[in-house]
């Protein structure tokens, strides 16, 4: 076992978690700065721009959805392979990895690109922000396949043993995207098109550094030709494993979907620009907590596999007081300061006023969604598919979409903020469960 695995199972837990989140927070909050500068860009162009990057942001969501059901079901196995001391098995499932990513991000684009029109018109398009969503998706599309490449394998990158080169490749990435965002929107007035062109081409510049880390000596599994060729075991146990935050980014689909027509109905397309700003906000603050699920995801799954039951609960507990932290933080600062937070992202009042208050509301149940957020990553780490599934869904599928369909014609604009904070209510209870019987059957694993 090479020495930058090795650690896995001799460091001190409290160190390793240290060691592997921190990178992975600064990736996280360097990654979600990809869309968060296009947002405060565009923003300065208008309302309906932002509206139009709003309408985009689902098959946007969707693409993100396609890398993480590769990308977080290939590091998973990976991590318990690496474990387990099997390094060919571990190249095969990188090698059909690449091979997936890629065919399928050519599926979407062209999926995309053939149903654009009826796409952005079911996600609440109207014909004057039509224009800014089409601009802005379309050139998105041409750069999928980069983004599949970046952002799944980089998960590979860190469960493989190197979580501070990740943060280098994705910080180097974003950099790209914020230096080019002002330059192509404002200097050679490209306007919404210009944010679009800034991501295509830092998402080329992050898929091009990941596929040279595999290609060097570096990395104790590289790609080899041999291994590209498709596996349906292979296949099917990325796949499995991966289908838990699939499905949770797909049903996040479905609910801007529904999310988004209902605010046009009771807000009209400022209320869709707004709970843009509020996605941003809670996507730039929760990125360290998916940062610290990320770090601790190898360490469990390499210790699982070990069979090292005592470190996998320690640190699961670790990771739930993290997470909880940043949760309550941020839940604090959204209270406090929710019209500052908003002034980010726009200077139209109305905007501004709409934000502020959805953002109280929508994400009133914070302190108590860490249950939710360790949960799901607990038991993909592990490779229980149907219990992350299950957690998963059970926020976005089975509890906020039919909140959105019933309290809206009640409580109007409100019943849209609502449903957010009932949902998340109840789906953190049922997780706090999950972990109760997660920590006790470590404990028994861990006494046989």
């Amino acid at each position: 076992m090479e020495s930058n695995t090795d650690s896995l199972i001799t460091m001190p837990v409290s160190r390793l978690l240290l060691k592997y989140s921190l990178p992975a927070i600064a990736g996280m909050i360097i990654n979600s700065l990809y869309n968060l500068v296009d947002r405060i860009f565009v923003g300065r162009i208008g309302s309906l721009a932002m509206t139009g990057i709003g309408l985009s942001l689902p098959f946007m969501m969707m693409l993100s959805a396609v890398s993480s059901l590769v990308g977080i079901g290939a590091s998973a196995l990976i991590s318990i392979k690496l474990g387990e001391n099997n390094k060919d098995e571990a190249k095969d499932i990188l090698g059909n990895a690449i091979t997936l990513l890629v065919g399928l991000m050519l599926l979407m684009t062209f999926l995309g690109l053939t149903f654009k029109i009826p796409i952005l018109k079911a996600f609440g398009a109207s014909d004057a922000t039509m224009p800014y969503a089409l601009d802005y998706m379309i050139l998105i599309l041409y750069g999928s396949v980069f983004q599949g490449i970046g952002t799944g394998l980089i998960n590979v990158i860190r469960a493989a043993g190197h979580p501070l080169k990740s943060m280098v490749i994705v910080l180097i990435g974003t950099l790209t995207n914020i230096i080019l965002d002002p330059l192509l929107i404002f200097t050679l007035d490209m306007g919404i098109s210009g944010a679009a062109w800034a991501t295509i081409i830092a998402q080329l510049v992050t898929a091009i550094m990941v596929i040279h880390h595999f290609l060097s000596k570096k990395s104790q599994i590289r790609i080899e030709m041999n291994k590209l060729k498709l596996h349906f075991v292979t296949i099917k146990s990325i796949l499995s494993i991966g289908f838990a935050p699939f499905a949770m980014q797909l049903s996040s689909v479905v609910v801007s979907i529904i999310s988004n027509n209902a605010l046009k109905t009771y807000g009209g397309d400022v209320a869709i620009g707004a709970m843009t700003i509020i996605n941003s906000v809670m996507v730039l603050f929760l990125m360290s907590a998916m940062g610290i699920t990320q770090g601790a995801a190898p360490i469990i799954g390499f210790n699982f596999g070990a069979k090292r039951f005592d470190r996998v609960r320690q640190v699961l507990i670790l990771e739930l007081a993290a997470v909880s932290s940043v949760c309550t933080i941020t839940f604090i600062l959204v209270q406090a300061f929710p019209v500052m937070l908003s002034s980010i992202f726009t200077r139209e009042p109305d905007l501004i006023s709409k934000a502020s208050t959805g953002m109280r509301l929508f994400l009133l149940m914070l302190p108590l969604i860490s249950a939710q957020i360790v949960g799901a990553s607990y038991f993909q780490a592990i490779g229980e598919a149907k219990k992350a599934t299950f957690l998963g869904l059970l926020r976005q599928v089975f509890l906020l979409i039919p909140l959105l369909l019933i309290l809206p014609n009640f409580l109007g604009l409100n019943g849209v903020w609502g449903a957010g904070a009932l949902s998340d209510l109840i789906s953190s209870l049922v997780a706090m469960v999950s972990l109760k019987l997660a920590f006790n059957t470590l404990k028994k694993l861990q006494n046989e």
